[in-house]
């Protein structure tokens, strides 16, 4: 009974050890941290810490206006290393396995991060990254510059403040009391 007993404790240890070491890195899955966490891939750590989607960027005049929507990631990267650092092309992975690459045009687009970036060592780049996606729920893959080392930061599917006009209803604009004429109280 002792040996069965001493058995079960070894293989609940070692199946413990395994679980952990996948998730914090091991060769079998890439770790998925939340927005606004540190999500480490080689000696690049980054943070994401808010998502905006876009309609289009900038003024009426000069408007980019996206295919899908765009979706802007305001993000910090800090190179860990001893050594300077290049920030390798990022992409959205949504639900279904479909990579969308970021975008190499940051025109209109405030605090851009940029398209080719080098960071030295212990210093940090903050920035925006854009991407022209459809409205899903994503995980941004970021990786180290040799694209070994990887990692995912879960970005919920949320509006924020903006308004999203609904075929058929009146927008704010449209209606600036913001009350559909069919609740209006008589």
């Amino acid at each position: 009974m002792v040996r069965i007993l001493s058995f079960t404790a070894v293989l609940g240890c070692v199946a413990t050890g395994l679980s952990c070491s996948s998730r914090a890195g091991g060769n079998s899955a890439i770790p998925v941290y939340s927005m606004g966490d540190r999500a480490q891939a080689g000696p690049l750590i980054y943070t994401v810490f808010e998502s905006k989607w876009a309609p289009q960027l900038g003024s009426e005049a000069t408007a980019r206006i996206p295919a899908n929507r765009f979706l802007l990631l305001r993000t910090s990267v800090v190179n860990s290393s001893s050594a300077e650092a290049n920030v390798p092309t990022l992409s959205l992975v949504d639900d279904n396995g479909q990579r969308y690459p970021e975008l190499v045009n940051g025109d209109e687009v405030p605090q851009w991060i940029g398209f080719v970036r080098r960071v030295r060592p212990a210093d940090t780049l903050t920035g925006n990254l854009v991407f022209d996606v459809p409205l899903k729920h994503y995980r941004l893959e970021v990786t180290e510059e040799n694209d070994e080392k990887k990692a995912l930061v879960d970005i919920p599917l949320s509006f924020g403040v903006e308004n999203v006009p609904m075929p058929g209803m009146p927008s704010v604009t449209q209606n600036p009391g913001g009350v559909p004429p069919a609740v209006k109280q008589k």
